[in-house]
């Protein structure tokens, strides 16, 4: 286990080592970044980084290969960075996945720093197409982005969150369980104002869109869901915050949910409240 996680660490520092010498990598405001990488890169060449493990294999140089490996940097591109344009486009001249790699990975530390530079930084290098459907199939296949950053920038860009919504597929979810994966990839506000209203308007009409048979059958609009998602987020709280000593009962839930939102069956409403009792909030 240790080997392994020793031969994963050092295959990175062997491959931006590398890379560094051949690039003389320096673009501004990365720096004190590389500076730091550089340290560790150059620790490989120290006696400990040459033992061998059993076998007599030598850590050092095996990694050396594998860094040169360009099936492996293309599976690590891709289970990271699952959608790039560039996947999808002639290669240019002089590319490799190792060098992608190294990109994508500069480019999501620039996001988390400023998404705005940092999808600049990806446009840049051919990596994204400047298409707001494209920066939201970028999104909605990574999990390296910083999601306060994230959510700053879909505030920002409404146009990538009308096309991030739409990649959702909430058919045949329960309305609770469809709401906690929307609110995985697109986080909620700590506070409530204008952009979660937003948010619960645009999930509330794509929860329809996606089960259509399914809002006939229960009498259900895009207001009644958002009304059910207001109502799944406030009891949310109310059963999860520590600070709410009486917390709400099934039945106050059922009768002020059914008070907002008529003609809601009271059974449908009660297996919203047991959802939510018993796996927890909505937007966590």
């Amino acid at each position: 286990m240790g080997t392994g996680l020793q031969m994963g660490q050092g295959l990175w520092r062997v491959a931006r080592n590398q890379q560094l010498q051949q690039e003389g990598y320096s673009e501004q405001g990365y720096l004190s970044r590389e500076q730091s990488r550089r340290t560790a890169a150059s620790s490989i060449s120290n006696a400990s980084h040459r033992k061998q493990v059993q076998g007599g294999i030598d850590i050092y140089h095996l990694l050396k290969d594998l860094a040169n490996d360009e099936l492996l940097w293309q599976g690590l591109c891709k289970s990271t960075w699952g959608h790039c344009s560039i996947y999808n486009k002639n290669p240019p001249l002089g590319f490799s996945f190792r060098k992608l790699y190294m990109q994508l990975d500069e480019g999501s530390l620039t996001f988390n720093a400023n998404p705005e530079e940092g999808v600049n930084y990806f446009m840049s290098k051919g990596i994204l197409d400047d298409s707001p459907k494209e920066i939201a199939k970028f999104i909605f296949c990574t999990r390296t982005l910083n999601w306060k950053k994230l959510r700053i920038y879909l505030d920002e860009r409404r146009d990538v969150l009308d096309d991030l919504v739409t990649l959702h597929n909430f058919r045949n979810q329960f309305l609770p369980n469809a709401l906690r994966e929307f609110f995985r990839h697109i986080h909620a506000p700590e506070e409530r104002g204008e952009y979660l209203e937003t948010l619960i308007t645009k999930f509330s009409h794509r929860f329809c869109a996606c089960n259509p048979d399914l809002m006939r059958e229960l009498g259900l609009s895009p207001d009644a869901v958002y009304v059910l998602c207001y109502s799944l987020i406030l009891l949310s709280i109310d059963l999860t915050s520590p600070h709410v000593k009486n917390k709400m009962s099934k039945r106050e839930f059922i009768r002020n949910t059914r008070h907002a939102a008529q003609n809601i069956s009271e059974d449908f409403v009660g297996h919203l409240y047991d959802n939510i009792y018993l796996i927890g909030h909505v937007a966590a």
